[in-house]
């Protein structure tokens, strides 16, 4: 069914449209629609109501901690460092430097495995799943990724108020979350 709909443009948004019909050799219609369609899947961001996800990047980036990275560069990098076997013991020092420095910084920021999981599924290094109780079932793209986040996270954990158990697969793991004894 096909709704018409009058509308009034002011003179830059009527030059907009202009040049997207001269630009795309669409009809006014199909680029009021398409503008429209747009408009609804992007609402959070162009009305400045920026999504849960899209603040976090911002405030990630603007930090100056962190970088957009590809993940086939990381995948790469991993996968040269994990090439022929054990890691160098030069980079496992470096990755466990890292890893303490955000044992501090975690002890305080988390007050679980889950939240930290949560956050590291939200950077893109695995996806996580909560089982019963506090069990989590981590999937990692690669071998070379589950060996590096996996030693990320234990050590990474220890300031924490929880312990944690890991059982490793072959390309997952499962973590539980206990009460520190």
């Amino acid at each position: 069914m096909t709704q018409r709909v009058t509308v009034s443009l002011d003179d830059d948004s009527s030059a907009a449209l202009e040049t997207l019909v001269a630009e795309t050799g669409n009809g006014q219609s199909e680029i009021v629609r398409r503008a429209l369609t747009f408009y609804a899947a992007n609402f959070e961001a162009a009305s400045g109501r920026p999504s849960d996800n899209l603040e976090q990047y911002y405030q990630m980036l603007t930090s100056g901690e962190h970088v957009l990275l590809d993940v086939d560069f990381l995948h790469a990098f991993l996968e040269y460092c994990y090439d022929g076997g054990d890691p160098d013991p030069e980079f496992i020092a470096a990755a466990d430097r890292v890893s303490d420095y955000h044992a501090r910084e975690y002890g305080k920021r988390f007050e679980s495995v889950g939240e930290l999981l949560e956050w590291l599924s939200f950077c893109g290094f695995l996806e996580v799943r909560r089982e019963e109780g506090d069990v989590y079932h981590i999937v990692f793209p690669s071998k070379a990724i589950r060996w590096f986040m996996t030693r990320f996270i234990e050590r990474s954990t220890v300031e924490m108020p929880v312990e944690i158990e890991i059982e490793r697969g072959v390309s997952k793991v499962f973590i539980t979350e206990r009460p520190p004894e």
